[in-house]
């Protein structure tokens, strides 16, 4: 069992602390107190406690491992404290996301020198590119938690990243398994014209 919310450490997303919810709010984004549910085809029906769910950590590392559900869960966890915002233009304020560190992850995977790069795998053939760099700041997580209570599968239950410096669709939903490249590759969506990097602030919404 992870430790509860009084003993977990939270990290405060460095976006938060830009001042006002104006201040906090990147150009063209609209503040809502709802969490819409956004995501392509079908959501995936997914038992993380059946004898297939794994969790990988692979490529150009030293040390590739999995691990099961309940792994995970019973690994030391921290509350995030973050904005989200969504490149369809709505952002929402104050989250608290609980889950186990990516940087925690990735490292026990012995990363090797030449890797500077991620593909997060999801259900479903999904996929999403990310800077090594962008992935294991401190408030990042693979998240299993939101105010709380276990991710719904609308909103990437049972697991999906966080990087909350990033527009939305980089934390991917239903994650699976994290590859470390040398070479930077487009996901899913980023073969569909959106940005490889995703920068709400700097509007990297479409684009290479």
């Amino acid at each position: 069992m992870s430790e509860s919310r009084s003993t977990r450490p939270q990290i405060i997303s460095p976006d938060t602390l830009r001042g006002s919810a104006d201040d906090r709010t990147p150009p063209e984004q609209v503040l809502t107190s709802k969490w819409p549910v956004l995501h392509h085809g079908k959501v995936p029906t997914v038992d993380p406690y059946s004898p297939d769910w794994r969790l990988k950590i692979f490529g150009l590392v030293e040390a590739p491992y999995e691990l099961t559900y309940a792994e995970l869960r019973a690994m030391p966890a921290i509350d995030v404290v973050c904005d989200m915002h969504c490149v369809t233009h709505w952002s929402r304020l104050n989250n608290v996301f609980t889950g186990v560190p990516t940087r925690t992850l990735i490292e026990r995977a012995k990363p090797r020198p030449e890797s500077r790069f991620v593909m997060c795998h999801s259900e479903a053939g999904f996929t999403t590119n990310l800077p090594l760099q962008e992935i294991v700041t401190e408030d990042c997580i693979l998240a299993y938690q939101w105010e709380g209570q276990d991710l719904s599968p609308e909103h990437g239950g049972p697991l999906r990243g966080l990087v909350p410096r990033l527009y939305l669709w980089k934390s991917a939903k239903w994650i699976r398994g994290i590859e470390l490249r040398a070479t930077d590759a487009p996901g899913f969506w980023e073969q569909s014209g959106y940005h490889m990097h995703g920068d709400p602030w700097k509007e990297e919404r479409f684009g290479w």
